[in-house]
């Protein structure tokens, strides 16, 4: 059967019979982004010359473990709509527990998702590294570099192998979300979308893209800032004279809670259900962190049936809130490269402290007891698995390196799409620690089709 670890290693030996040319054929791929759409904020998605494989065998794999988890998440979010004690679990604020509370307009208890795994490519074994709903991002950093990786010398020798495909992950959402909210009282059928988001933390360019496979499918749309909508009359606008029928919610809930007072008409609409919003605010329930501490908890374990319990301690990292009787301080400090601390609400990696990266167990001790503060956890921190690339952007006198992995996996409405893939020279994957982001690849067939 194939595996993804052959297609690494004939990926570099393909490399090593021709270095020159490989190099070469880098150029074009890093002109090619550097002159792309995969930007943000002005800055370039940076890349290595290997892309990530997988198989068909990952992904049936992919798809069995988002079945298991999907379901745990629709027995904690009906628990936590009718059971006011296990609510108290989550700690949010008021505003936003009644915002969860709203009956809701559809079943989709999660429509979007980008699930990130630490995933070992040889075991098969995998842990949780963070569930993002709905300000799930980077299908154009994959696009853009599915692009750019088809210029090169090696993708072209290995597409004459074998059959290569990329993840659709634009049309293939409008379509869903569209079939969401064709579930909706009164859904119009050529509905009026609008994407919405705080454009300082927006990724416009994917935005117009998404805007693009909305209007393919009959829907007109729209980009706000969701400081902007006005609701009037009972319906939401956005900046022009038509209601907005659906809203893809891009801005975080966290975002929206720190900003309340600025999204006053957005908030109203909602909670009077003038507008479809995907993903409504529910999906908190599985966004924020601190579920991975109440996955364990006894009172989650009590209604998992034994395989997922299983699944639970198998797959979810250890986690203990910072103000919790219970940490395990003395072996945090003791055992520093096992754990690793983050905010509980947060995106884009801020926030975050590994024990792997501080050089003294002293300065380890200063980070953790700054952080023994609500609003913080602790975890066990999973060691990345480790793949050979090379970095052709400064010559061909480059050298194989080893990078950390991290695979994100694209969930519309419980359904795996598709992956995006980083690594990082460290062990850390994340905006802070220099991550770099890679095209992923599925590979199919015999070797010569």
């Amino acid at each position: 059967m194939l595996q993804s670890e052959y297609l690494n290693r004939l990926y570099c030996q393909m490399i090593t019979e021709d270095k020159a040319a490989h190099a070469e054929s880098a150029q074009r791929e890093i002109r090619y982004i550097n002159g792309s759409t995969a930007k943000y904020h002005g800055r370039c998605v940076s890349t290595l010359y290997i892309p990530k494989f997988f198989t068909r065998e990952d992904i049936l794999i992919f798809e069995g473990l988002i079945q298991t988890l999907y379901g745990i998440f629709g027995k904690v979010t009906e628990r936590y709509r009718q059971d006011a004690s296990y609510r108290l679990l989550f700690g949010f604020p008021a505003e936003l527990e009644s915002l969860i509370l709203r009956k809701p307009r559809y079943k989709s208890n999660i429509p979007i998702a980008r699930i990130d795994i630490f995933y070992n490519e040889k075991s098969k074994e995998f842990k949780f590294c963070e569930f993002n709903t709905d300000g799930s991002s980077a299908m154009n950093e994959d696009r853009e570099l599915n692009h750019g990786l088809k210029l090169t010398k090696a993708y072209q020798e290995l597409s004459d192998k074998y059959q290569l495909q990329t993840f659709e992950l634009f049309d293939s959402w409008a379509r869903v979300s569209l079939g969401i909210y064709g579930q909706t009282k009164g859904a119009s059928i050529h509905p009026h979308v609008a994407i919405v988001d705080f454009m300082e933390s927006a990724t416009n360019n994917e935005f117009e893209v998404f805007a693009e496979s909305y209007r393919k499918l009959g829907a007109t749309c729209e980009i706000c800032e969701i400081r902007d909508l006005r609701y009037e009359n009972g319906r939401l606008y956005g900046t022009g004279k038509q209601p907005v029928d659906l809203i893809y919610r891009r801005a975080v809930t966290s975002d929206i809670m720190s900003h309340f007072d600025e999204v006053k008409d957005f908030i109203q609409a909602v909670r009077e259900d003038a507008v479809c919003l995907i993903g409504d605010f529910n999906t908190q329930i599985a966004h924020n962190k601190v579920l991975y501490q109440i996955l364990h908890h006894p009172a989650t374990q009590a209604f998992l049936t034994e395989v997922e319990k299983d699944y639970v301690k198998a797959h979810v990292p250890y986690t203990a809130l910072m103000t919790a009787d219970y940490l395990p301080y003395e072996d945090i400090l003791n055992n520093k490269d096992g754990w690793i601390l983050k905010p509980l609400d947060s995106y884009g990696s801020k926030g975050v402290f590994a024990g792997v990266e501080y050089a003294s167990k002293e300065e380890w001790k200063e980070i953790v007891d700054a952080h023994r503060i609500e609003g913080y956890l602790v975890q066990e921190f999973c060691v990345p698995y480790l793949t050979e690339n090379i970095d052709f952007s400064k010559g061909a006198d480059a050298e194989f390196i080893k990078v950390s992995n991290l695979t994100g996996l694209f969930v519309y409405d419980g359904i795996f799409q598709g992956i995006y893939s980083r690594v990082s020279r460290g062990k850390i994957i994340s905006t802070q620690y220099s991550e770099i982001a890679l095209p992923s690849v599925l590979v199919e067939g015999q070797e010569g089709k």
